[in-house]
């Protein structure tokens, strides 16, 4: 085993949306500088009461109901994305989106669909004007890891 975690830098995190073309083609829109990927389990609780002693504390069991991902990004409003990010916004239905964690030994990929929920832009006088997006995910998003 290494001395040493492997570690990623921020840049070989991506966020992609995709087209309508076929094959779908992914780009990255340009302007984040920062990304935060939130996987949640969603859980049930139920509680499971102690046969023997009827008046003791239950204990909690949980079980898995439900798995999503979310995404938030933060950065410049680019030019170059803002048209991708208000279309995206705008669709009633959800985009084809990948998001991607790339490893020296291994790349893992999800892919599947997400709305763009939130798209908050900040502009303080005399300063660049910032832009935040909030995605989540709409159905399964499939995990594939490839070797490098």
């Amino acid at each position: 085993m290494a001395d040493e975690a492997t570690t990623i830098k921020g840049g070989k995190v991506k966020v992609l949306l995709g087209n309508s073309a076929v094959p779908i083609v992914y780009t990255a829109p340009c302007g984040f500088t920062q990304k935060s990927i939130t996987l949640n389990k969603g859980l049930e609780e139920v509680q499971i009461p102690n046969c023997l002693d009827p008046d003791a504390v239950d204990w909690l069991g949980r079980d898995a109901t439900s798995l999503s991902m979310s995404v938030s990004g933060e950065g410049v409003l680019a030019a170059e994305s803002v048209e991708t990010w208000l279309d995206a916004w705008e669709d009633v239905e959800s985009v084809p989106a990948k998001v991607i964690w790339e490893f020296p030994a291994k790349t893992i990929t999800w892919t599947g669909k997400m709305h763009v929920e939130t798209l908050e832009t900040t502009a303080p006088n005399g300063r660049r004007v910032t832009a935040n997006v909030s995605m989540q995910s709409d159905g399964k998003m499939t995990r594939v890891v490839t070797p490098v």
